[in-house]
């Protein structure tokens, strides 16, 4: 496992990513995360499946409500074929609470909380936060990573546009 740094940055502050780096043309390492009643989630539960798999540090944070609301109000215009997933380090229970707040019902809240699965997979683990990297990765069928957006400062959104232009191309 190797860390990273000059990755990212929290108010230009520069932070550590610890874990194992993926990257375009990749097959995701399946992890298992938990859902907002605590079953396990396994990543390949959503293969055949155009998936947006969206990291972020905390649900309770501005930036990262703001992200996750506008990827459930980008679900509708694209489809039943296409899974959004929003993971982060909160806990199942204060996912579900922001869930029902934010009437956020077409993005699926995971929690990695437990043993760090994905952030230490994918290398988006935080090594001074023990939270997520914000990063966005787009999945396609077979669950090859099509798409990889770091934001390098945490405390910004994607760029969604991108986003949604990675995910139609593989729609």
């Amino acid at each position: 496992m190797s860390d990273r740094s000059g990755v990212i940055t929290m108010h230009g502050n520069p932070l550590t990513l610890t874990g194992d780096e993926v990257n375009k043309g990749d097959q995701v390492p399946d992890v298992e995360l938990l859902a907002n009643d605590l079953s396990p989630v396994k990543l390949s539960d959503f293969k055949g499946k155009v998936v947006v798999l969206s990291t972020v540090p905390s649900l309770d944070t501005p930036t990262c409500d703001l992200e996750t609301r506008r990827f459930n109000s980008e679900a509708a215009g694209l489809g039943d074929e296409v899974a959004i997933l929003t993971v982060s380090m909160d806990l199942p229970f204060a996912q579900a609470r922001w869930c029902g707040a934010a009437g956020v019902e077409a993005v699926k809240t995971l929690s990695d909380h437990r043993e760090a699965a994905l952030g230490l997979a994918y290398g988006l683990l935080i090594k001074e936060l023990r939270l997520l990297a914000r990063c966005v990765l787009v999945l396609d069928r077979d669950q090859k990573i099509t798409y990889i957006q770091m934001v390098n400062e945490l405390s910004e959104e994607p760029d969604y546009e991108a986003v949604l232009a990675a995910v139609k191309e593989v729609v």
